[in-house]
């Protein structure tokens, strides 16, 4: 049977006047006890031993036990803390403690204006139920903790903290303006499921130091840094979560490597999806919305797996750079101010079944030999550029499909660019473009309506061309320009009578070319018959030729002037 103590400051029959009297009294009997606790404020420090249940006898709010310095509740045994308010204020301790067996604590209230509000304690179980923690953090060292409908709120530090080997749930809670972490786990185990976390001055979620962490349908929102983190080899799934409004939506590192399913990552500052440093990480079925800088972001290492899943308005959208990799597979990318895939700096970057839609640039590549891009089964719509491949970077296509665009595959500086089964349609400069000292190689190529050329060779740009055919560039069917030279075998030119089938400099070999239309053997300069594309991706995209004319960015002020034929200003 359970013994009933009653607590109340102004005394009575058979009442205590203060809580740690009764708890002496239950403590002398050893047996099970409910300490009731009529209102006011008690300032105390209670040691609770034993199986007992401490509660507030007219409910929440009632009773405040505080003190200046020192702990406030320190539980041994089976303990029970019942609509309390329990208030500390020194740094240096901790506020609520839990030193052996377990410890609830249902509609109560923990202030801790600084350091540790609640803490259990290795081997201990602590549960938090309908709670409200304000200030201090909650830590988990090697224990067992269990948090539901609870809300923490400005905490100076970490909100809660599972280390050492704790084990935590947290359900259905609020944590909010935490000036670190809203949940951090450190080679410890935590899942949260079903919270908000916002406004926290660091990463909302962390896990790190080989921790493992599951984050099931949450809103993570205003952080002032990333919304989750992945670092130190931790393991574990984000499902069904959305983060908004952080500078990164999510992080790996340092050989982290989460499954991420079903999550929506908007607005962020920065990036979506941010691996880096040694990084992993498989995303399934996610989203990423209006990224200001990168959607996709793997880079130093970095390799994740991207597969079903869209990325949406922004400015980038893949990008993998300063060695880093990344499988991406059934990938949607539209509406983008930028480059919709891109592979720079040593780079590798794998593509299977993208489609890019209304973006500048579909895709770029530049860096060094070691930079490669291999895509297969891609369609790019609407755009400036499908591909652009510069430096000494090395592109692949299979079966890709460019619609809709002023040139459909460019190559210059170094680089190499091979297309296999594709096709170019409706592009307003030229199908493909070879320039500098740059290689477009291409096996059964399609180019359909062109307003300007099937093939384009400029400066000391190269064009391999086996089994293609050319319809309908009004232009001409391929051009070789300035220095350029290459092959044509066994390819078709059809279009308007009239049309050149190839304007050749004289460095061009055609082998078996089925054409109803002139050759026209004569030197071609590129600025006087095909346009050329320039890219600069911190100004204006120039699709053809341009004289007399000046260009601004970036300023603040610009004026314009126009000058007549005779030097005159208009």
């Amino acid at each position: 049977m359970v013994a009933r103590y009653v607590v109340s400051p102004r005394g009575g029959r058979r009442a205590y006047r203060d809580i740690s009297s009764a708890l002496r009294a239950a403590e002398v009997r050893g047996r099970a006890a409910l300490i009731e606790i009529a209102p006011g404020h008690y300032e105390e420090a209670l040691t609770v031993r034993g199986e007992v249940r401490l509660a507030a006898a007219e409910g929440p709010g009632s009773v405040l036990v505080s003190r200046p310095r020192g702990a406030v509740l320190d539980a041994f045994g089976t303990v029970s803390v019942h609509g309390l308010t329990l208030a500390g204020r020194d740094a240096g301790v901790d506020i609520v403690g839990c030193h052996t067996g377990s410890l609830t604590l249902d509609r109560t209230e923990v202030r801790a204006h600084d350091g540790a509000a609640v803490h259990a304690r290795p081997y201990t179980s602590v549960t938090l139920r309908d709670s409200v923690v304000l200030y201090g953090r909650t830590v988990f060292t090697g224990s067992v903790g269990l948090i539901e409908r609870c809300r923490f709120t400005d905490a100076a530090h970490n909100a809660v903290a599972a280390i050492e080997g704790a084990r935590v749930t947290v359900r259905g809670s609020r944590i909010e303006g935490s000036r670190l972490h809203g949940l951090r786990v450190c080679d410890a185990h935590a899942e949260i499921a079903g919270c908000e976390v916002t406004g926290t001055g660091q990463a909302a979620v962390v896990a790190d130091t080989r921790g493992e962490l599951a984050v099931v349908d949450c809103a993570i929102s205003a952080t002032h840094a990333e919304g989750i983190v992945f670092i130190e080899q931790s393991r574990g799934s984000v499902d069904r979560t959305r983060v908004t409004d952080a500078l990164h939506g999510i992080v790996t590192k340092s050989g982290a490597g989460p499954v991420v399913r079903g999550s929506v990552f908007a607005d962020c500052r920065d990036s979506g999806i941010n691996v880096q440093d040694a990084g992993l990480g498989t995303f399934e079925h996610c989203q990423v919305l209006g990224a200001r800088n990168v959607a996709v972001f793997s880079t130093k290492g970095g390799a994740p797996e991207v597969r079903d899943c869209r990325v949406s308005g922004g400015n980038v959208g893949i990008a993998v750079t300063d060695g880093g990799r990344g499988r991406f597979t059934r990938v949607v990318v539209e509406d983008l101010s930028g480059t919709a895939l891109r592979v720079w700096d040593g780079s590798e970057g794998v593509f299977r079944d993208v489609l890019v839609e209304r973006c500048t640039l579909g895709m770029d590549t530049k860096g060094d030999g070691g930079t490669t891009a291999d895509l297969a089964d891609v369609v790019f719509r609407d755009f400036e550029t499908a591909v652009t491949a510069l430096g000494q970077s090395r592109v692949t296509l299979r079966n890709a499909t460019a619609e809709r665009g002023a040139v459909g595959f460019g190559v210059g500086e170094e680089a190499r660019l091979a297309v296999y089964d594709s096709t170019v349609t409706a592009v307003s400069v030229g199908g493909a473009v070879a320039l500098g000292k740059g290689r477009f190689s291409a096996r059964n190529l399609t180019v359909n309506g062109s307003a300007g050329t099937g093939l384009t060779g400029s400066e000391s740009g190269y064009l391999d061309v086996a089994d293609s055919e050319f319809t309908d560039c009004a232009s001409a069917g391929a051009v070789f320009a300035d220095q350029s030279s290459g092959r044509l075998v066994d390819c078709a030119v059809n279009g308007p009578e009239g049309t050149p089938a190839v304007l050749d400099n004289g460095r061009a070999d055609l082998v078996s070319l089925r054409t109803s239309l002139p050759v026209v053997r004569k030197t071609v300069r590129t600025v006087e018959q095909t346009p050329t594309v320039v890219n600069n991706y911190t100004g204006p995209v120039i699709t053809g030729p341009v004289a007399h004319s000046q260009f601004s960015w970036n300023n603040d002020n610009v004026v314009q002037q126009q000058t007549e034929e005779d030097g005159s200003p208009s």
